[in-house]
């Protein structure tokens, strides 16, 4: 390998793990909203191809891929070359070890289960998940079947939310 592209991976390494995962998208090129909570770092190689609405969730180890397939087709073609825009919009939460393919536009509000590889678009308020992922129930739906297991801890310190779970009884925890 060059050596200059050995400096120049490094370099791209290190810029990775010394930024907030939200930083790094932002440094290279990747459109972020307000108030979202990102964090994953694998966002393909044309990360400019990618936007992220407001209040978004994109959490650990989700995969964004902008291209595909091409290598297979350059034997038919030396030139292939296919490319496809991601789209997340507001509200939208991505569940760890997700991936999303091009050309993919997750709707405002919608919820991806994780481990899910998105191969089409998901709807506004649907939740999705699988492999490939499909249509689960809608977010209100999600909403109505959990809502009894609601601890309301969102907004309580560690601590506060610790003392919380600790001393909550067995059934209202879910339960698989």
């Amino acid at each position: 390998m060059n050596p200059l592209k050995i400096v120049r991976t490094l370099c791209k390494r290190l810029r990775a793990v010394s930024q907030s995962p939200a930083a790094y998208a932002r440094s290279i090129g990747v459109k972020i909203g307000k108030n979202c909570l990102i964090a994953t770092r694998n966002w393909s190689t044309e990360p400019y191809l990618i936007e992220i609405g407001d209040n978004c969730q994109i959490t650990k180890n989700v995969w964004f891929h902008t291209h595909g397939g091409a290598h297979a087709a350059r034997r038919i073609d030396p030139t292939f070359d296919v490319f496809g825009k991601i789209k997340v919009e507001d509200y939208a939460y991505i569940g760890a070890n997700s991936q999303i393919m091009p050309g993919v536009t997750i709707g405002e509000g919608a919820m991806i289960s994780a481990g899910s590889i998105v191969t089409r678009s998901v709807p506004p308020g649907e939740v999705w998940g699988g492999v490939p992922a499909r249509f689960i129930c809608t977010v209100e739906d999600y909403y109505q079947r959990n809502k009894k297991f609601n601890l309301s801890t969102k907004g309580l310190t560690p601590e506060q939310k610790r003392q919380v779970l600790l001393s909550t009884p067995d059934e209202l925890f879910i339960k698989k």
